[in-house]
């Protein structure tokens, strides 16, 4: 689903050099035309615009071909590559830098849907501008062993894992309730860190059938739709983590700061469309797992669930700890998922033992490690945005500080500035 809102007019650049406005401005604009087309061959690649609707029409009535947007996109590279960045200020020069990542990952995204295909490593690096490096499945078997002791018994250690999680599954008539209750927590501990527009807001939405658990689809003007995917049961622990992934400090907070700061502020017309697949992915998927341990550090998270979801549901609060400890054991096995989609894109593996793997290291239900694969089958190397870019936006915040201050004030400047994966990085390209 594509969503497109429309400003009245699109604000004027209020900040910013002439260099940045006669040079960037007229390849970010050409660029916005270019997703918008790329949009119309492949439905989903653009996951939310809110800049002229004349432009939006364009594309949708005469999309050049493939071929030619290619070319396009390659010149395009080379306009933004000429630009000195001498000219230009510090956010600026990081404008120009992430530019010219999103028209890479436009390039990569269109080989793709000309047919080229990519080893794994190569597709994400194009995409997302980080080449992964990941562990081998046996690095992940000690945290499993640790499980085996929590959850003794006989059969597989994932069923006995399932049997536990099952309990802890949100009743489908409390579903509302929890997870408005949940966002409306996650909001009220971000607005204690970053203002936000007092007409921002979010509606809320259960669907099914989707490869997904939760989608934000931001519409423009600080508002977005929130979908909870019900096709299986909602687990307790997902509560908290969907409504700060989705909603506050996550991908709401990161949309409506973008578009706030650099799209009316300072008139950066790219900053009007996002690519999913895009290095802006890895920032906004990363920064939003994060904003679940910013926002609720330490036992929080667990204390909350206990003394409002738990009775708010209608299920025992003494699951909380117990529960508490399984997610912890749960998020030392998070990079198994990565390189079982490794090995099951570059064809390493089959389907049925991808999905049999996602069960074993993932500790999932057929019907869950189902959805799992289902989710690579459809968004393939995305799966790193997940879990790598949350490592690095957890690195980066806390080189910022130990405390609260400090550590909110990082995190809102990689919600409301370009930042690419490079500039969380320590060292000369990092900041």
């Amino acid at each position: 689903m594509i969503s497109s809102t429309v400003h009245a007019a699109h604000a004027p650049a209020i900040a910013g050099t002439d260099t940045s406005r006669n040079t960037l401005d007229p390849i970010a604009e050409a660029y916005v035309h270019l997703s918008l087309e790329i949009g119309e061959h492949e439905p989903g690649y653009i996951d939310a615009y809110y800049g002229p609707q004349e432009w939006a029409r364009q594309a949708r009535q005469s999309p050049r071909a493939l071929a030619e947007l290619r070319t396009a996109a390659e010149a395009l590279l080379k306009q933004v590559s000429a630009v000195d960045e001498a000219g230009l200020d510090p956010l600026e020069v990081r404008r120009k830098r992430l530019l010219a990542a999103q028209l890479v990952a436009a390039r990569t995204r269109m080989a793709m849907l000309a047919g080229e295909a990519l080893p794994f490593e190569q597709e994400a690096e194009g995409l997302y501008a980080l080449r992964p490096v990941l562990k081998p499945r046996t690095a992940y078997d000690p945290a499993l062993q640790r499980l085996e002791a929590q959850f003794p018994g006989t059969g597989p250690l994932w069923q006995r894992v399932d049997a536990f999680a099952s309990t802890t599954a949100i009743p489908a008539d409390r579903l509302q309730a929890v997870m408005h209750a949940s966002i409306e927590e996650c909001k009220r501990r971000t607005l204690a860190h970053i203002a936000l527009p007092k007409d921002e807001k979010f509606s809320l939405e259960l669907v099914t059938g989707q490869p997904w658990s939760g989608y934000n689809w931001y519409k423009g003007d600080a508002t977005s739709l929130i979908q909870i995917n019900t096709d299986l049961p909602v687990l307790m622990s997902r509560a908290v983590d969907l409504g700060c992934h989705e909603g506050y400090p996550g991908h709401h907070v990161l949309n409506l700061l973008l578009e706030q700061r650099l799209s009316k502020q300072r008139g950066w017309i790219e900053f009007t469309v996002y690519p999913l697949y895009s290095p802006m992915s890895l920032i906004a998927e990363g920064s939003a797992n994060f904003g679940i341990e910013l926002a609720f550090p330490g036992n929080e998270k667990e204390t909350f669930e206990r003394d409002v979801l738990y009775p708010l549901a209608g299920l025992d609060p003494a699951l909380a700890a117990r529960d508490a400890r399984l997610q912890q054991a749960r998020s030392e096995l998070a990079g198994a998922r990565l390189t079982i989609a490794r090995d099951y894109l570059d064809h390493r593996i089959d389907r049925a033992e991808a999905v049999r793997l996602a069960q074993h290291y993932q500790l999932l239900s057929p019907q869950r490690a189902e959805q799992s694969i289902a989710f690579t089958d459809k968004y393939r190397s995305y799966v790193i945005n997940y879990g790598l870019g949350q490592e690095l936006v957890r690195a980066h915040v806390d080189a910022a500080g130990a405390t609260a201050p400090a550590r909110w004030a990082a995190m809102e400047r990689i919600l409301s500035e370009p930042t690419l994966p490079s500039d969380l990085m320590p060292g000369p390209s990092g900041r």
